[in-house]
């Protein structure tokens, strides 16, 4: 299992990215339903709501394409967490009670990706190394795992 982890890691960013975008794209273009399921969009400058799809569109898609992953889930993560204690948070305590299921889960999940970085198949990874420790001790996490070096946590 060990050996797919990165894979399973890459894939969990891909879909979380594109499910982020999607609802960002509604919101600013209509698509899918538009804004909030009502065909329309959000109207432009408009606090919070538009600000917050550019944030999902534009985070979205670079976590998808696993450029600048743990910036860009870290923006979005923050977004998330924004939305839930702002709008659900004050119609009841629990996420099951206020409608605010959506906006904790994509918090966490895009906390998890600051932390663990984007797995296999990203971008970044065709653009360099990190500079710093990791790359002056043997190379960055996922190039000693792909030598098998061993890897600590």
């Amino acid at each position: 299992m060990d050996r797919v982890q990165p894979y399973a890691l890459g894939l969990f960013r891909i879909v979380v990215g594109l499910l982020f975008a999607c609802h960002g794209a509604a919101s600013l273009f209509g698509i899918l339903g538009g804004s909030a399921g009502s065909g329309g969009t959000v109207p432009a400058g408009t606090w919070p709501g538009w600000y917050a799809a550019v944030i999902q569109l534009a985070a979205g898609g670079l976590v998808l394409a696993g450029l600048g992953t743990r910036s860009a889930a870290f923006l979005a993560s923050g977004s998330m967490a924004y939305a839930y204690f702002d709008v659900h948070q004050p119609a009841a305590l629990f996420p099951l009670q206020n409608g605010g299921e959506t906006a904790a889960l994509f918090s966490w999940s895009f906390l998890l990706l600051v932390f663990t970085g984007p797995g296999a198949l990203a971008l970044d990874r065709l653009f360099g190394t990190r500079v710093g420790s990791a790359a002056t001790a043997g190379g960055t996490q996922g190039e000693r795992e792909e030598r098998g070096t061993p890897v600590a946590a």
